[in-house]
């Protein structure tokens, strides 16, 4: 009887429960049983409504084998599932992913390794089944909890650790794979999520051994062999595959973490990893996305902004890594933003470094304060390397904006007012703070004029710099001015400060100067000689100082010298060498005869460039018998010979001759009367008459502020002052109009003058005083 009942039960089990219980053999080894698995997919296909139902099943199953530690029969369910998604893709499908992800969750959560690989492999390849609708309620969380959890796996075994590591991994690619290209699971970018995915990947990384492979962009992640179970390979594929599919809105949910990690695990001293990080983020990332990383890094910097030093260059460096790499494709509306950033922890950094000086000469920690100071160093240094790469990388109308932004900051000392506005542009710079960085943005800019190069809110600040105590900042300078005028790269044939026997063979190039340049150097010209003629005889100058200066008085004959400039620049020597032989300013010798060598390394260019015959006869005839009889007046002479004790003023031999010159440019072309006129310089220019001049002189704001500002005193005086003293100032005030009015009412009452005569009162008679007509004084519209 009970084996009957038996057979009768057996039929009675639903299908589908007859259909999954048969593709488990008896003994597990033996595996999934084919011909029964082929007879379940086809059932599953022919009655899809039965999917969810077969799912649960299946989920039962494996639930209870887990509990059971029946790990054979586990693998057998999850290799049935994997079938049946592969092979069924309707509508129906829905719930049976349900019962799946639920029989995944299983297995992740269970603490047997080899169960949570199995989970993470099926789990990915459901992740590339493309589904032929959207899931509305579907959510990932979970996984990618339990993935990254897996990521950061601390198992015992090195073997076992990299398996659960490499499975976290490709879980979360799985999770990236599935849920990004989905509109309705954009939930997976936001900070939640994104603060679990990427310092899973990051951590990972950080393992690599070889550091120079990872981040280059033309090594990718080793696929294959050791690279398929290697994690941070691994990890490094599936950052860029998340990076490269991130939108415009995601990019800073996607950078913020990786700031975090490096934050927490204090990477940006040594920054190798974090430089790492960064360039893939670049190279992965959508070109038109770069801006976004290089803002996150700036307001990483700002935040950091009282770290260490190390902490702070190791962040400017990795903004040196975004902005050159950004800087080749699109770097977005934050050009002014970078240089304004960075221009403000270049002063904080000068900032902290004087600060430390300071207590380091109280006597306060000696040793730390140079430790910090040269810590400090090491911030200007990557600063100014990365402004310079920066502006480096610009079109030459972003960087005229830039060099602007940043003279903007400088203050023009000796001048009692100036255009700068500090209320708009915070704390100014110190001078080194921002030459330094101002010399690498000028380098390789092409102007096309120079009055659009060099403007007056440009110049003030740059040649106030150049007037300093400093021999040093007075070299940027110049070398700034050489980046800026010198527009056909003529610098180089001009290295160093000689007597150029052939100028010709150098092949200077050089254009016709054009009228904008000639307006230029009317306007600004003596502005310009005037600081060379000041910069010649500071007494701190050396060797490098005068090559400048011969370099400077060189770019600018070729590039802005017409026959008046000529003419300026020949009296310009003619006073150099005068200042040098007087010597009223008791300038020491080297300096007074590295003037001499200054003027003849000058003139014997500038006479062979204007190609005049008895200019360059004269020229050379001085130069000869210099070499002869004092050679220390010869720029290759006076730098490493000894120096005389005193000048020879009465060998005239010796020095230019302006009267031998005037008479060498007599002729069509050169006002050589000028040369008799002393160059005397010039600081004072006339304001010129502009737009901006006629707007100012009709504004009636400032006539506004004053009146107001001389109300609200006279208000506050009648509020405040004694009585006595507001009575007193009354009262002048009301004898000063009684003068006033009895002064008006002596010259109306008084009768006018008449030929008949004036009636006077003298000792009670009246007499009459005659007044000829000539004498009488006659209004104007009287008189025809």
């Amino acid at each position: 009887m009970p084996a009957g009942v038996c057979g009768c039960c057996g039929p009675l089990r639903p299908r589908y429960k007859r259909l999954v219980d048969n593709i488990f053999p008896e003994d597990p080894k033996d595996g999934l049983s084919k011909s029964d698995m082929e007879k379940l997919t086809f059932y599953a296909v022919s009655a899809p409504e039965k999917l969810d139902r077969i799912g649960a099943y299946l989920a039962e199953r494996l639930s209870r084998d887990v509990v059971r530690h029946r790990y054979g029969y586990v693998v057998i369910a999850m290799e049935a599932l994997d079938q049946l998604l592969m092979a069924c893709h309707s509508q129906s499908i829905k719930p049976f992913v349900e019962s799946f992800l639920h029989m995944v969750a299983k297995l992740l959560e269970s603490r047997e390794p080899d169960l949570q690989v199995l989970g993470t492999n099926s789990f990915v390849k459901f992740a590339n089944i493309e589904e032929d609708t959207p899931s509305y309620h579907r959510r990932y969380d979970f996984f990618v909890s339990q993935f990254s959890a897996m990521c950061h796996s601390t198992h015992e075994d090195p073997e076992i650790r990299t398996r659960i590591r490499v499975a976290g991994i490709k879980g979360l690619q799985g999770v990236v794979r599935k849920t990004v290209n989905d509109e309705l699971q954009a939930i997976i970018w936001e900070p939640q999520h994104m603060d679990k995915l990427i310092p899973s990947m990051l951590f990972n990384m950080q393992d690599s051994e070889d550091m120079d492979r990872v981040g280059h962009p033309s090594t990718p992640s080793v696929a294959g062999q050791d690279g398929e179970e290697n994690p941070a390979a691994l990890a490094e594929s599936c950052f860029r595959e998340l990076l490269g599919r991130a939108a415009y809105g995601n990019m800073n949910n996607a950078v913020r973490p990786v700031l975090v990690h490096l934050d927490n695990h204090h990477l940006w001293d040594p920054n190798e990893f974090a430089v790492s990080c960064f360039r893939i983020i670049m190279y992965s990332i959508q070109a038109q996305h770069s801006h976004h990383v290089i803002q996150q890094v700036l307001n990483h910097l700002d935040t950091n902004n009282k770290n260490t030093p190390r902490v702070r260059a190791g962040i400017v460096q990795v903004l040196l890594e975004t902005v050159a790499i950004a800087a080749k494709g699109s770097v977005g509306p934050t050009v002014l933003e970078v240089f304004n950033t960075l221009l403000k922890h270049l002063r904080m950094s000068v900032d902290f470094e004087l600060g430390e000086t300071s207590r380091r000469n109280s006597g306060t920690s000696v040793s730390s304060g140079r430790g910090k100071e040269s810590e400090e160093r090491i911030v200007q240094n990557a600063i100014i390397q990365t402004i310079g790469f920066f502006g480096g990388n610009l079109p030459d109308y972003q960087r005229a904006e830039v060099m602007m932004f940043i003279m903007g900051k400088v203050p023009v000392y000796g001048t009692p007012c100036h255009t700068l506005d500090t209320v708009k542009i915070g704390r100014l710079l110190t001078p080194l703070s921002a030459i330094s960085p101002l010399s690498q943005v000028t380098s390789g800019f092409k102007a096309k004029s120079m009055a659009a190069a060099l403007p007056p809110p440009f110049l003030d600040p740059l040649f106030s710099i150049s007037l300093m105590e400093d021999s040093e900042l007075r070299q940027l300078v110049l070398e700034i001015l050489h980046n800026i005028i010198d527009r056909h790269d003529n610098r180089a044939k001009l290295r160093g400060i000689r007597i150029i026997p052939n100028v010709a063979a150098l092949k200077i190039k050089r254009e016709k100067i054009s009228k904008q340049d000639v307006a230029f150097m009317k306007k600004h010209g003596q502005q310009l000689y005037r600081h060379i003629y000041l910069g010649c005889k500071e007494e701190d100058n050396v060797h490098k100082n005068f090559e400048l200066l011969f370099t400077t008085l060189a770019v600018l004959t070729i590039e802005l010298a017409n026959e008046e400039v000529v003419i300026d620049l020949i009296r310009l020597s003619i006073a150099l060498q005068d200042m040098a032989l007087t010597n009223e300013e008791n300038m020491p010798m080297f300096i007074r005869c590295g003037i001499m060598a200054l003027v003849a390394a000058y003139l014997n260019f500038l006479s062979q460039m204007i190609a005049n015959p008895p200019f360059c006869q004269h020229v050379s005839k001085v130069i000869e018998l210099r070499n002869m009889d004092a050679p220390y007046l010869l720029p290759e002479h006076i730098f490493r010979d000894k120096l005389p004790e005193s000048l020879d003023k009465e060998d005239k031999l010796l020095y230019f001759q302006t009267s031998d010159m005037a008479e060498c440019l007599a002729g069509p072309g050169y006002n050589a009367e000028r040369l008799s006129i002393p160059y005397v310089p010039q600081s004072q220019l006339a304001e010129e008459i502009t737009f901006e001049t006629l707007k100012k002189a009709i504004d009636t704001t400032g006539l506004e502020e004053q009146e107001r500002e001389k109300r609200r005193q006279v208000m506050e005086k009648f509020q405040k002052a004694p009585f006595e003293e507001i009575a007193a100032h009354c009262e002048s005030k009301a004898n000063m109009l009684h003068d006033r009015l009895a002064q008006i009412f002596e010259l109306t009452i008084r009768p006018p003058p008449s030929p008949s005569g004036v009636v006077s009162i003298s000792a009670g008679h009246t007499q009459y005083q005659s007044v000829p007509v000539y004498e009488m004084k006659f209004p104007d519209l009287c008189v025809y």
